[in-house]
């Protein structure tokens, strides 16, 4: 497994621990259809969150969060109502990004961005 597979694996079980932390229920890891992924599904109380997972080893060349672009925003869009489809979710969703950044020798920094982005109308 190449190093940034590594630290992505690293940083999604952390953001499920993050998460099943602050009282949310994991539904699904990495689900995927066709090209694309969505890395945490769960429920945040009566809200169905898509939660996209941003891990680096530095922020050298910017934060996490910031390397996700809208292609990838209009993919997890597109499987998130797919999942929707598939599941008859009909209540609330919501797009989150947890950002883990590993910073040499001391504990991972999270951020949790709840709403981070939206799908166009």
């Amino acid at each position: 497994m190449a190093r940034q597979q590594i630290i992505g694996k690293k940083g999604e079980d952390i953001a499920v621990e993050f998460l099943t932390a602050q009282g949310y229920l994991i539904l699904e890891r990495n689900w995927r259809i066709g090209k694309a992924e969505i890395d945490i599904i769960a429920k945040d109380g009566n809200i169905l969150v898509f939660a996209e997972v941003k891990s680096r080893s530095s922020n050298h060349y910017g934060s996490p969060e910031e390397s996700i672009s809208a292609y990838k925003e209009n993919l997890i869009f597109d499987a998130a109502g797919r999942y929707m489809q598939l599941t008859g979710h009909e209540w609330e969703i919501r797009f989150d990004i947890v950002s883990i950044l590993f910073e040499k020798e001391s504990l991972p920094v999270i951020n949790h961005y709840k709403d981070a982005f939206f799908p166009s109308i």
